[in-house]
């Protein structure tokens, strides 16, 4: 299974670019992984593919789109790991997406595959993208039972 992940924007801190860098490094361990910064929700929508666009461009890879918005679906650690699991059994690649500092249009999230939330709290875009990165090397440890999780 290929892991993207997409955020609108360029990167302006070098510690957030160090960080993505360091965690798809990581993540690369378990599988393919790779870092997107794309203009706008138009380019996320247009890479995550569709039906229409999928007939129109035979060579164009699909992908199940994950949404990250404060209104999805909150998960443990561990049942992040059990979702990236099922996921595993798919042959159709994950694209994680981050939307700018206004979220995500309505059009985008009836799109998604699945819309997920990484809790109440309000994070900046950036930040939000590291602690996915995170959560998802946490989530192949977890599976692999490396002791990088500890279940605390």
């Amino acid at each position: 299974m290929k892991i993207n992940v997409a955020w609108i924007g360029r990167t302006k801190e070098p510690a957030i670019q160090a960080l993505t860098e360091e965690y798809l490094r990581r993540i690369s361990r378990y599988a393919p992984a790779a870092g997107l910064a794309l203009k706008d929700e138009a380019a996320i929508l247009s890479l995550a593919g569709g039906e229409r666009q999928n007939k129109d461009r035979k060579n164009k890879e699909r992908h199940k789109l994950v949404l990250l918005d404060s209104r999805g679906k909150q998960l443990s650690s561990e049942e992040f790991a059990e979702f990236i699991e099922r996921e595993q059994l798919s042959a159709m690649p994950l694209l994680f997406a981050i939307g700018g500092s206004d979220g995500f249009s309505e059009a985008a999230r009836l799109r998604a595959g699945v819309t997920l939330s990484l809790g109440k709290i309000t994070l900046p875009h950036e930040l939000a993208r590291v602690v996915l990165l995170e959560q998802i090397y946490r989530a192949f440890t977890i599976l692999k039972n490396h002791p990088y999780h500890l279940g605390h």
